[in-house]
């Protein structure tokens, strides 16, 4: 009996990579390539009209990264099957797509057999952890396929850098001055920090910071 054809839809802003992928993808039979990506707002775009089945999508992506696209499809879709793509040194960004949604993730090393499988697997709602894991993404995978996913609080390198300067009294624009970065940036970066602590004002965040050994004083 034939396979039915599974619809992928492919997110990534380095051209080549994408339509790399694509091309290796049109050599499996029942996987069809349905549509393309190079940033987030894109994707939800194309996802909103063109219904994939399974979205692979690139983690870090200009305009809108894969974590915030995974979370708004995660709002949207009540079981989106996403596959996230990485590269070595990404061990916290993976945890934040899955906790945003995401059910799988591949190294953009991975060979069309994994790809393959990936793409099989996360399409009968099964999670799909990459072979060549890290000892650190391996643990933390562990805990979250033990279902302490909701407890497992993970913060990227750059995120660690505000909540710092943050927690010395430093004010939006003079984090933002510190760190080369616009002001904006600064209050989406603690927007996101405060909904991961889940808390609602500067001093929750400054205590849990404390309390979690994220900040210790000078």
């Amino acid at each position: 009996m034939e396979k039915t054809r599974i619809k992928i839809m492919i997110a990534d802003d380095h051209i080549i990579f994408r339509k790399g992928l694509k091309k290796i993808l049109e050599t499996v039979p029942h996987v069809n390539v349905i549509g393309e990506a190079e940033n987030g707002l894109d994707l939800l775009s194309g996802v909103g009209r063109l219904q994939p089945d399974v979205i692979i999508t690139d983690v870090s992506m200009p305009i809108m990264d894969g974590v915030m696209a995974t979370k708004e499809l995660s709002k949207r879709h009540s079981s989106p099957r996403i596959i996230a793509l990485s590269v070595f040194g990404q061990e916290s960004h993976i945890m934040e797509m899955l906790e945003a949604g995401a059910i799988g993730y591949v190294m953009k090393s991975a060979g069309r057999k994994e790809i393959v499988e990936a793409i099989e697997s996360v399409y009968g709602h099964r999670p799909y952890f990459c072979t060549e894991s890290s000892r650190q993404i391996t643990d933390l995978i562990e805990k979250y396929q033990s279902g302490y996913r909701n407890h497992l609080v993970v913060f990227t390198e750059r995120e660690k850098d505000i909540i710092q300067l943050i927690c010395k009294g430093c004010t939006s624009k003079e984090v933002a001055g510190h760190l080369f970065i616009s002001q904006r940036t600064v209050e989406g970066h603690r927007t996101r920090i405060m909904q991961k602590m889940r808390v609602k004002s500067i001093a929750g965040l400054v205590a849990y910071a404390c309390e979690k050994g994220l900040y210790k004083g000078e």
